[in-house]
């Protein structure tokens, strides 16, 4: 599986979904990725969050944090392939944060993962909700890049896997919307 392309394994896994969507960012699509489809067979998460730990393995890593949901499992398998531990932040009253327990001691060492990045909003309220801990963010890690923009995160690094163009619209811009096409939301922001 080493050599298999992460394009190839989400074809496999059925998650390059093709319609009218609307993403979790706020703009529509042809496409979507559903990358719980492909994290749902482990063997195919391990073996890419092991690719991605990869570009990570020179730093001091303590934590690895994740948003709900889709950075759950790449949080907790970068945790495992970096011998770390992993948590996740969430919503609560519409605010990302820590709960469960979980707890960031001041100045750790954290890596944020997440699934796919499209504008990079769910990213930006992790980085909101660890903040108050006073981590050290080492860097962003994501299976799949769609975004447009660089330094979407200012001065912290960001590594992927796999950079996508899939074409994005605005809800007036959206030839699917002028065709009447039934939009379909599967993102996990409500």
């Amino acid at each position: 599986m080493k050599n298999v392309d992460i394009l190839e394994m989400l074809e496999k896994a059925n998650a390059l979904l093709k319609g009218h969507f609307l993403l979790s960012s706020g703009l529509h699509s042809e496409q979507y990725l559903q990358c719980a489809l492909l994290l749902r067979y482990p063997a195919y998460a391990e073996e890419l969050c092991k690719r991605l730990a990869e570009k990570f393995k020179y730093g001091k890593i303590d934590l690895v944090v994740g948003p709900a949901y889709g950075g759950i499992i790449v949080a907790h398998e970068l945790a495992r392939a970096l011998g770390v531990r992993a948590v996740f932040t969430e919503r609560k009253d519409g605010k990302m944060q820590l709960r469960r327990g979980f707890h960031i001691e001041e100045g750790e060492h954290i890596l944020i993962a997440e699934d796919v990045i499209t504008t990079g909003k769910s990213v930006k309220e992790v980085i909101a909700a660890v903040k108050p801990y006073k981590p050290k963010i080492i860097g962003i890690a994501t299976l799949i890049d769609r975004s447009t923009k660089t330094k979407l995160f200012g001065k912290i690094c960001m590594e992927t896997l796999k950079k996508i163009k899939i074409k994005t619209y605005t809800h007036q811009r959206c030839p699917m919307c002028k065709a009447k096409k039934a939009l379909v939301k599967h993102g996990s922001r409500g």
